[in-house]
């Protein structure tokens, strides 16, 4: 849904996800296998032209930084404007990020607000150019669907049934800790 919010709303040419093998500043934050993950991402998007996937980040394994990954894309579309969708709740690490300085130039940010981070500032780093998109405000995250899966609830409504159909195929998300 937040895709399609800033695909909508700034009137993209298209949208490519870009999973993340390791995060550079949520450590702990993969829960499940590249592949599935992958996978995952497939099916609930298959179907839809606007969207893309990008393996980069998962090829290149580990911690790998945003600066990286745009000067892939700066490279594979030198004439295109890019942005990166980032949420709300980005917006005060966003001084941590690995040469925040050279992405702010290299690129523009789309942020979408998180219920439950109110965004108080908009951080000072200077020539970071920075957009809101007013899209749908969803008070869930992927800590609370991996729970819910653990708990044997329902996923529907709040992922594609796609993605659903392997979560429960794989038996993914069964043991973990959220």
């Amino acid at each position: 849904m937040a895709a399609q919010d800033v695909y909508e709303q700034y009137g993209l040419d298209k949208v490519i996800l870009v999973p993340a093998a390791q995060a550079p500043l949520k450590p702990h934050e993969v829960q499940s296998a590249v592949e599935d993950r992958l996978a995952m991402l497939r099916a609930a998007i298959e179907w839809d032209h606007r969207f893309e996937i990008s393996d980069y980040e998962l090829r290149a394994g580990g911690v790998n930084y945003t600066i990286n990954s745009v000067r892939h894309f700066l490279k594979l579309y030198p004439n295109d404007k890019l942005y990166w969708i980032i949420g709300g709740d980005q917006l005060p690490k966003l001084h941590l990020w690995n040469q925040i300085g050279e992405l702010a130039k290299l690129i523009e940010f789309i942020f979408l607000e998180r219920p439950g981070h109110p965004i108080r500032a908009h951080p000072d780093i200077p020539g970071l150019r920075l957009h809101r998109c007013d899209g749908h405000l969803l008070a869930i995250s992927s800590t609370e669907l991996r729970e819910r899966v653990r708990k044997g609830l329902s996923l529907d409504y709040f992922v594609p049934h796609k993605a659903i159909v392997y979560i429960q195929e794989h038996c993914l998300y069964r043991g973990s800790k959220a």
